[in-house]
């Protein structure tokens, strides 16, 4: 049985996460993708396959030209299982915080 992709799996590699920070400052051909990379042109199109896969980027055609973009709604996936985690973080700083203001008035 063939598992689908997910998510996880897409931004785990680290091509992939180069290629999602490339395009969420602008929509980008796969061409123009390649050129940033020394991989060959199909390692990165296999890369782009996979995101689109895992719906990451979406894909709009111009003309002749296909030009992909992220897909920021479905980057809410990683940001919600991420929240528990940002907050255990954040409450453990703050009492890191408390601690040395509680230190600092007792000098």
């Amino acid at each position: 049985m063939k598992s689908r992709r997910d998510v996880f799996q897409a931004i785990a590699d680290p091509t992939r996460r180069i290629i999602l920070t490339m395009l969420a400052v602008n929509a980008m051909t796969p061409g123009a993708i390649a050129d940033n990379f020394d991989s060959a042109r199909q390692t990165i199109s296999r890369h782009i396959q996979i995101l689109t896969e895992c719906q990451l980027l979406e894909q709009e055609q111009t003309g002749r030209e296909i030009y992909y973009r992220v897909n920021a709604n479905k980057l809410t996936e990683v940001a919600e299982w991420l929240q528990p985690f940002t907050k255990m973080w954040d409450d453990r700083f703050n009492k890191l915080e408390a601690i040395m203001k509680n230190y600092k008035s007792n000098k």
